[in-house]
């Protein structure tokens, strides 16, 4: 249901009640700087179960990029945006809701002063969610499928809760 496979979640979630060590989960990401002119600036080779994937970003053209890659703040909302769509839905199915559709928009505002060494001012602003979603069920039962996924999901703890970060030179 809802492309979710639900025999598999629940094996998981069966596994984590009898062993919550189960639930703890390790994910990394390396990339690479591109030196040559034109080209993207930055890009990682991301593995998953049946693949991998290469993405590119670099500045937006007005910061000293070329424009031939999404920047990096667009990927942490298609990050944030997919999170919290896959948490909605595989939450919904969890419950015996079949969605008939789910449209997530992530969005923020941004001041660039700081990053450019002009200002103290934080840099994140504002960060929304906006959420379509239609199924055949009461208008509550989606409010609350929203605010569980919200509640829930891991992208939006990063953005919500403060989260310790070390950056060390190797």
């Amino acid at each position: 249901m809802n492309n979710v496979n639900l025999e598999q979640m629940q094996r998981f979630m069966g596994a984590v009640q009898k062993e919550p060590k189960q639930a703890l989960k390790e994910k990394s990401v390396t990339g690479e700087w591109i030196f040559e002119e034109g080209k993207p600036q930055f890009v990682a080779e991301i593995p998953y179960q049946k693949g991998k994937v290469s993405l590119t970003c670099e500045m937006p053209p007005f910061a000293g990029g070329w424009g031939s890659s999404p920047d990096p703040l667009q990927y942490c909302l298609y990050g944030l945006a997919a999170c919290y769509a896959t948490t909605l839905v595989a939450t919904a199915t969890n419950e015996n809701v079949k969605l008939n559709s789910i449209k997530v928009t992530a969005e923020n505002r941004v001041d660039l002063r700081k990053q450019l060494g002009l200002s103290n001012e934080p840099i994140i602003q504002k960060v929304g969610l906006k959420v379509h979603l239609e199924a055949d069920v009461p208008r509550s039962t989606l409010e609350r499928l929203v605010k569980l996924a919200e509640e829930r999901c891991p992208g939006t703890e990063c953005v919500t809760r403060s989260i310790p970060l070390s950056a060390e030179l190797e």
